[in-house]
């Protein structure tokens, strides 16, 4: 079957996923618009060539509803041929639909374009409703935590302390803080433009260079009442009895912040490439997904990480570097713990913590991340990974060409 490339990635800069964020007036369809225009332009592309276009939309609903992905398409003018397709695999849409669309080239299609768009100031996270946040016969049979919660329960088992939370938030600032001074994004961030073609924002709006242990540490706790007052402390315990007490460090400083983003990656084959004068980035060496502990949650990554790296006949001294949502700040630290990454190795420009994390989008944009950086830093393999609501992980390891 014929080998999925990578030709390009872009992105929207996140705004502030509010109603004061710079790109509240924005709707994720125009986010998408922009990202799709962008990408076909920059490539020179007959868009009669594109298979389709997979978009990730976690909150599917209201105006960012229907098929996302194909309403996108019409308003970026694509053939009228392109179809459209909206997937959701909560925070790791964005790089399923990346997968999805290689499925499709090796499949036999010259072009797909996977990625994804959340417009969180417009569409409150959660405001679908869903099973699996309401039905109580779903959620005490297995165990199911509010994210911060199972966030908490994970740095309560391996032991971090706030400290280590917030010295990693810390770092993620920083970096990114770093990156944007020096421009290293500028290869993939596109602006967010009104009717007018007059600039909106064309920066990643929440990094704050001054982040500091000192204000990090007078934070609250963000999910302390969820665990106490609602019960899902106990809940936690029941499945994991030898923990005498949640130890609730997680705040708005340590967890990613709310944001509006889109992201879009031009997957291809190789002939295809060739016939349109196009040069591939990456290759797609391997891709998966899998379940793990609902209760636990956000463990996916360590799972499906061991899976991807025996798919792939590779073991993590392999990887020149990582790429993790920064979800919350355990969870990257537990990953950091298990496969032994040295921190001049991972979430090298910074992550969600610091710059957002739009959620159908956020796979998408840190895989363009990873695509930039191991070309800049002149490397050569790259693994990236997002755990997953409802337990479950999606990673994909990239090779330079």
């Amino acid at each position: 079957m014929p080998q999925a490339y990578i030709y390009d990635a872009v992105r929207t800069p996140r705004g502030k996923g509010k109603k004061d964020g710079s790109l509240h007036e924005v709707t994720a369809l125009r986010l998408s618009e922009l990202t799709l225009r962008a990408i076909a332009a920059r490539n020179h592309l007959n868009t009669q060539k594109i298979d389709d276009v997979i978009l990730g939309c976690v909150t599917a609903i209201g105006e960012q509803g229907a098929c996302i992905a194909r309403s996108a398409v019409l308003a970026a003018d694509y053939d009228i041929s392109v179809p459209g397709q909206q997937i959701n695999r909560f925070c790791a849409s964005g790089l399923e639909a990346v997968g999805l669309a290689s499925l499709k080239v090796t499949a036999g299609a010259d072009f797909a374009i996977g990625g994804g768009v959340e417009a969180m100031s417009r569409v409150p996270m959660a405001s679908d409703g869903g099973a699996i946040a309401v039905d109580p016969s779903l959620y005490f049979k297995h165990g199911i935590l509010p994210q911060g919660v199972a966030a908490d329960l994970i740095a309560t088992q391996y032991g971090f302390t706030r400290k280590q939370l917030d010295e990693f938030a810390v770092r993620s600032h920083k970096r990114a803080a770093s990156a944007q001074k020096n421009k290293r994004f500028a290869d993939s961030i596109i602006p967010v433009t009104d009717i007018n073609n007059m600039v909106i924002l064309d920066h990643d709006e929440m990094v704050r260079p001054d982040c500091s242990l000192e204000g990090l540490s007078a934070l609250n706790p963000s999910f302390a009442h969820l665990g106490t007052q609602f019960g899902f402390d106990n809940v936690a315990k029941l499945k994991y009895p030898h923990l005498e007490r949640i130890d609730h460090h997680h705040t708005a400083g340590n967890s990613s912040s709310i944001v509006d983003g889109a992201s879009a990656v031009l997957v291809g084959s190789l002939k295809a490439g060739k016939s349109a004068g196009l040069t591939p980035k990456v290759k797609i060496k391997a891709y998966t997904s899998v379940g793990s502990d609902p209760t636990m949650m956000l463990s996916g990554p360590l799972d499906v990480t061991h899976k991807l790296l025996k798919q792939a006949k590779m073991s993590a001294e392999d990887i020149d570097l990582w790429e993790i949502n920064e979800a919350f700040s355990a969870i990257a630290l537990m990953y950091q713990q298990e496969f032994q990454i040295g921190l001049d190795q991972l979430n090298v420009a910074g992550g969600a913590i610091a710059m957002g994390h739009p959620l159908g989008a956020t796979g998408a944009i840190i895989l363009g991340t990873a695509i930039d950086e191991l070309e800049k830093r002149n490397l050569n393999t790259a693994l990236i990974v997002l755990c997953v609501a409802a337990g479950m992980g999606t990673a994909m390891i990239i090779e330079r060409v």
